[in-house]
């Protein structure tokens, strides 16, 4: 049987000319005003799942 992709992940997740996969930072849609300028604009950049996730996410995603 094929496997099918999970399209919730597939609506999160970015794949890089590099093959790696971004995803959007946690923490930056609500309770802005306690945080710092410089903790929202490094909240706002996209960051590299991590190689503990890599896995599992790419079982989830076929074809990548």
């Amino acid at each position: 049987m094929k496997a099918k992709t999970l399209s919730a992940l597939k609506k999160r997740i970015k794949i890089t000319a590099q093959g790696k996969l971004l995803r959007r930072t946690s923490g930056k849609s609500h309770l802005l005003s306690s945080k710092s300028k410089k903790r929202k604009r490094r909240l706002s950049k996209p960051q590299v799942v991590s190689k503990s996730f890599e896995k599992n996410f790419r079982r989830l995603l076929p074809g990548t």
